[in-house]
């Protein structure tokens, strides 16, 4: 099929006539050997009468005289041939330029394709007219590009020059006489070296996003892995979620199944007791109305003698075997054993309720492969801050908060503070009443003996013991602001350098990053700290000198 359509474009190419472009019409050839139309080469050498010279449209061979034209009768013939095959249609009309095609500048008659334009001709060529600027050494020079149909703008509208120049002060195209005119102070270049030097810039992006591309789909590697590792962790965390859960109803059904049980044990028990004194009593009763039969009859005969004969054998009535042991009493049976069962019922919720939380944060604490990293900036972080308000039930009675709760100050004297079981009853301190989790920043303003913490909700609250003081446990971090010195589990680390009188706190929960900077015209930060945090944090200050004060600020 190839060498088929080879064949017939070979034909094509060959039967056409170069100055019409179109199938022969009763075909001459010339003495140079190349073949026209009869009515074609007529009329081109008609054109040339005046000159008395006629030459070859194609190889510009001139003839003296003018040569006497004859049909061609073999190539009229293979006309004739293919025009019957029904190739005539599609003769060459592929190479002919449509409205949407760059039409060859230099052919006459209808126009072929274009497949070059020349900027320094600004014209266009299709193959054949092209092919000077391949053979001669006069167009080595020029530049060559793809079909263009805008060539006219690469002509100077006020010199009608080519523009061959580039004046990098304006960003725009000019002529060689722009630059020695009105351009002349500017940065000018030739478009040649105006486009290395550009295209030298487009390899190196191009470089940049191709590293780019590359780090990228590392990472798209990286992330999908992480999700198939994120999808069989989750679906055994599931399935042994499900295996737990699934053993403790279990054991929830076994224990039931236990007091059930043990329950109608002793219900057979204590029914079978009493039953055995119930038949004993009904045994009695039947016997004691017997006797009060006989002792009826006997009171009714009257016959004195029989009467009196009679009532010495009658039997005394015995007192009740059973009577001294039956004492009723107000009984509960088991009523002991559904409320023991109802009192393990609400713990269990309160175990379920506790731990039920720290699942929950578990699962949401499940880590990313790539987290967003710690702002570089103070805008950066005003970006996560939040407004935290302190909880008056956790104050320590000599704390006076002020300013809508944000403002902490001991105080001489104790303040009028009702019980609650989350207040501190020992040490200075104070916690928020907004939990933390996710990203958050916030400023505190502080004077005196001041301690910067976060603690978990559980943390002690009575006594004075290193459980309920910040930094003296696992439940709490703290920035000693005077001593510089940073303490958690009651591990003291120094820090050096003073720590300004305003004090910034990030904390990215889900990292487990809490770090705290000195705020005054830039940041510097004090300490970091890198853990996991198991369960939200609260905010908290600690003031333990007379004085003293600290207070969450609105960033700005």
């Amino acid at each position: 099929m190839r060498a088929r359509m080879e064949h017939n474009q070979l034909d094509q190419e060959t039967l056409c006539c170069s100055i019409c472009l179109d199938l022969l019409k009763d075909p001459v050839t010339i003495p140079c050997g190349h073949s026209y139309c009869m009515n074609c080469i007529k009329t081109h050498w008609d054109e040339e009468d005046e000159k008395r010279i006629h030459s070859c449209p194609q190889c510009k061979e001139t003839f003296t005289p003018r040569p006497v034209l004859k049909k061609n009768t073999m190539l009229a013939a293979l006309v004739e041939q293919m025009k019957k095959t029904g190739l005539q249609a599609a003769a060459a009309d592929h190479r002919y330029a449509g409205p949407e095609d760059v039409a060859c500048d230099f052919c006459t008659g209808r126009k072929l394709k274009a497949i070059k334009s020349c900027l320094f001709c600004l014209a266009s060529f299709c193959e054949k007219h092209l092919q000077p600027h391949y053979d001669s050494a006069a167009f080595k020079k020029h530049k060559l590009v793809e079909p263009s149909k805008n060539l006219q703008e690469n002509i100077c509208s006020k010199h009608d020059e080519v523009m061959k120049m580039f004046c990098r002060t304006d960003q725009k195209f000019i002529c060689y006489l722009c630059s020695v005119d009105e351009h002349k102070d500017h940065d000018t270049v030739t478009v040649a070296a105006e486009i290395a030097e550009r295209q030298r810039g487009l390899e190196e992006k191009q470089q940049k996003i191709q590293q780019m591309i590359q780090d990228r789909e590392e990472d798209v590697k990286l992330l999908q892995q992480e999700v198939e590792a994120i999808n069989r962790s989750a679906d055994k965390a599931v399935e042994d979620s499900e295996k737990i859960i699934t053993e403790l109803i279990c054991l929830l059904q076994k224990r039931s199944s236990d007091v059930k049980q043990q329950i109608r044990s002793q219900q057979e028990t204590e029914v079978s007791q009493q039953s055995g004194w119930l038949e004993k009593l009904e045994q009695e009763i039947t016997e004691l109305k017997r006797k009060d039969a006989e002792l009826e009859q006997l009171s009714h005969t009257e016959d004195h003698n029989q009467f009196l004969l009679n009532y010495p054998s009658l039997p005394a009535p015995s007192e009740s075997t059973h009577s001294s042991s039956v004492n009723i009493r107000p009984l509960r049976h088991f009523e002991d054993v559904t409320a023991a069962v109802s009192e393990l019922r609400d713990k269990l919720q309160d175990v379920l309720r506790d731990s039920w939380t720290n699942i929950s944060l578990m699962v949401t604490e499940v880590d990313v492969l790539l987290a967003e990293p710690e702002p570089k900036s103070r805008d950066g972080f005003l970006r996560y801050s939040c407004e935290i308000t302190l909880d008056p039930n956790t104050a320590q009675t000599r704390l006076k908060l002020s300013e809508g709760n944000r403002k902490v100050r001991l105080m001489g004297q104790s303040q009028s503070y009702p019980s609650h079981p989350d207040r501190f009853t020992g040490y200075y301190q104070v916690l928020s009443r907004e939990s933390l989790t996710g990203r958050c920043y916030w400023e505190v303003e502080w004077s005196g003996l001041v301690n910067v913490a976060v603690a978990y909700k559980n943390i002690c609250r009575e006594g004075r013991e290193n459980e309920c003081f910040f930094g003296n446990n696992n439940k709490s971090w703290a920035l000693n602001c005077n001593g510089s010195s940073f303490g958690h589990n009651n591990i003291w680390t120094f820090i050096s350098g003073p720590v300004s009188s305003r004090v910034g706190v990030y904390l990215d929960h889900r990292a487990g990053i809490l770090s705290f900077y000195s705020v005054s015209e830039s940041m510097t930060l004090i300490h970091r700290v890198q853990t996991r945090f198991t369960q939200p944090l609260l905010a908290g200050l600690y003031v333990y000198n007379g004085g003293g004060s600290a207070e969450f600020c609105n960033p700005n």
